[in-house]
């Protein structure tokens, strides 16, 4: 079988020989722009990609695509009907990034109680150095024992966050399903929970019903002085209202992992150095290099499983 990975480039700092050595030729890029897809998997019965668009035009153009396999949860970027209609077999990968990302969440909420970026920032401006006493305690710092973790999306992810807050003491609230009317007997609406929880952490997918589901009004209904994190998606929070949500003092603060456009080319509301106690990542909370060998781990499990004709992780 004859691959190429169209987009090595979140992966590259790994040893991708497991998946060269499963394949008669392995051919890599870096990155792929669009006007370069059609040439480069012209003639491959294996296209490895993470974010590279295969659409339905690029799918139905190639006579040799056997196998797609997308190093990566989402496959937002694969036409799966033109796949299907083709017979080519679609897999992902899944569930690499929750340690990760759980322990990602819980490094932010920390950073957010104890006011971390604040005191180093104090400390490299000199204000300890001229402190008239031995500590420097100029920002207020919470425990997370008996505070109240609201957590809404309650997958693998967001039922390790709520292991690791439960390690530290916090009461744990789950959400109904966004957008359902049926709340099951050990959840509570999302209206309730907002009102009730010091920090609420997103773990939903971004879809018609998250999309600015964290919006003004629901950011007005949220304790004043709780902590919202997104390791979500951009999209689910407006990030308009979280600017004034957090300039207004009505939130003590916010951290997010995601942004609605990634990278930021063009800026963002949210990158304004002004805004008070804000954390911004760039999306590197599934980053782990663990994670990330388990996403190469489980594409190799893929191809040999398709080699013996059978499926892992198909999704179409």
């Amino acid at each position: 079988m004859k691959a190429v990975f169209l987009d090595t480039q979140s992966l590259d700092d790994l040893d991708l020989s497991p998946i060269a050595d499963c394949v008669d030729e392995l051919v890599c890029y870096p990155t792929t722009a669009p006007e370069q897809v059609a040439g480069r998997i012209a003639g491959f019965e294996l296209v490895i990609t993470n974010k590279v668009v295969l659409d339905a035009e690029r799918i139905h153009a190639t006579e040799a695509l056997k196998l797609i396999c997308v190093v990566a949860t989402g496959v937002n970027n694969i036409d799966l009907d033109a796949a299907t209609a083709k017979g080519i077999v679609v897999c992902n990968s899944q569930g690499y990034g929750v340690h990760s990302v759980a322990q990602h969440v819980l490094g932010l909420m920390l950073a957010l109680h104890t006011r971390l970026l604040d005191y180093d920032r104090a400390i490299k401006n000199g204000d300890w150095n001229r402190s008239s006493q031995f500590c420097l305690l100029d920002y207020p710092i919470l425990e997370l024992n008996g505070r109240t973790l609201g957590i809404i999306g309650y997958g693998a992810l967001g039922h390790e966050v709520a292991r690791l807050a439960r390690c530290f003491g916090m009461q744990v609230l789950i959400a109904a399903r966004p957008g359902s009317s049926d709340i099951p007997a050990d959840r509570v609406a999302i209206e309730e929970l907002l009102e009730q929880a010091d920090v609420v952490s997103l773990h939903c997918p971004l879809t018609e019903q998250t999309r600015d589901l964290i919006d003004a009004q629901a950011l007005a209904r949220m304790k004043p002085g709780s902590f919202l994190i997104n390791a979500a998606r951009g999209g689910i929070v407006n990030e308009t209202a979280l600017k004034d949500a957090l300039c207004s003092g009505h939130l003590g603060g916010a951290a997010t992992d995601v942004l609605t456009e990634e990278p930021p080319r063009t800026g963002n509301i949210l990158l304004d150095p002004a805004i008070p106690n804000l954390i911004i990542t760039p999306h590197s909370a599934w980053g782990s290099i663990q994670a990330r060998q388990t996403i190469i781990n489980q594409t190799v499990e893929n191809i040999h499983a398709f080699l013996q004709g059978a499926c892992l992780r198909r999704v179409n």
